[in-house]
């Protein structure tokens, strides 16, 4: 537990980043918070490291105390890791049991660096509109290009889209497109990524935190989608700009190599988040619809020419984690 939350003392925001074996991202992102601390009081930042067994905590604890940060940002190494979801729960949950919880938790991931003022631009927001549950930053590449990080639920409809990759087919479902065209305004979105997401402490009280049966992926979609249900509105800011190098914390979606074989848990939340959230019969008809879809697209990409863009084995990996294949058995949440 932070030194600072076990001394109560009153925090504006807590920051909490997740390390895994990336001590040197890590080291950076906090070297990009140093301005947003001066502008913020009261802030404080969290490192949890999901056991990387490495010499992750001892690089960062170093930085930590040689860089002078030791009075806004703590160390907490957890006994195992649980992914996404358990490496910020751990920070999250004393925070909101302390006798002065802060107002506001931003979950920001380790392979960001935050633009000056970007942070402090999501508080004013958040401030201002007291009806607002979660917002998201605008994330970017280096070189300012903005990445798509405000989205839509997926849905049936969205997966008949993503498998047929047709433009007469994401016309016709333009509404359902996960990832609309992206805003240059402030706008309401169905959920925003986890690698900068501000929530409000009244939305922790009232959902609970968020699921770590989802050990990667889906689990900012998740927890945006109880919030939706119990009357929180999620709101995309691209005046906060956060640089997004993509993939590096997880090297999944690292859009700078090859497409690497998807890892078993990224099926395992993806089924889940459909179980969970809209049955079994719903999420069974949305992986038919989603292999059929696919399947359709690789016999007209081998008569048209085009490159493969899944990942190795990625059609064979899908059905063989399919509801069919695998069932419909749930297992509750951890935290709830």
């Amino acid at each position: 537990m932070s030194e600072l939350i076990e001394q109560n003392k009153p925090i504006s925001l807590l920051v909490v980043i997740v390390n895994y074996r990336t001590p040197s991202l890590t080291i950076d992102c906090l070297h990009s918070l140093v301005g947003e601390i001066q502008s913020l009081p009261n802030t404080q930042v969290i490192v949890t490291d999901n056991n990387s067994g490495d010499d992750s905590v001892a690089k960062i604890k170093s930085a930590i105390e040689t860089e002078g940060w030791s009075n806004w940002a703590s160390m907490m190494p957890l006994e195992t890791n649980g992914g996404f979801a358990f490496g910020n729960n751990a920070a999250i949950r004393p925070a909101l049991n302390s006798t002065n919880p802060p107002p506001y938790i931003l979950l920001l991931n380790p392979d960001t660096i935050v633009r000056p003022g970007a942070l402090k631009v999501l508080v004013d927001f958040m401030n201002q509109n007291p009806e607002v549950g979660i917002a998201g930053s605008r994330l970017e590449d280096p070189d300012g290009t903005p990445q798509h990080s405000a989205f839509r639920f997926h849905t049936i409809w969205s997966e008949l889209d993503s498998g047929f990759r047709l433009g007469m087919v994401t016309k016709l479902l333009s509404k359902w497109v996960i990832a609309p065209p992206i805003s240059d305004e402030i706008c309401p979105t169905d959920w925003v990524a986890g690698a900068s997401m501000i929530v409000r402490k009244e939305v922790f009280e009232e959902v609970g935190l968020i699921d770590e049966e989802y050990f990667m992926y889906y689990e900012e979609m998740d927890f945006c989608l109880q919030a939706n249900r119990a009357g929180w509105s999620c709101w995309y800011v691209p005046e906060s700009r956060v640089v997004h190098l993509v993939g590096q914390s997880s090297g999944v979606t690292n859009t700078k190599q090859p497409p690497k074989r998807r890892p078993q848990y990224w099926f395992d939340s993806r089924r889940r988040y459909f179980l969970k959230n809209y049955g079994w019969l719903y999420a069974a008809l949305t992986d038919h619809v989603w292999a059929s879809s696919v399947v359709l697209w690789q016999l007209r990409r081998m008569i048209q020419g085009k490159e493969n863009i899944y990942p190795p084995k990625f059609l064979t990996d899908f059905l063989r984690n399919s509801l069919a294949m695998r069932g419909g058995l749930l297992s509750p949440p951890k935290n709830f």
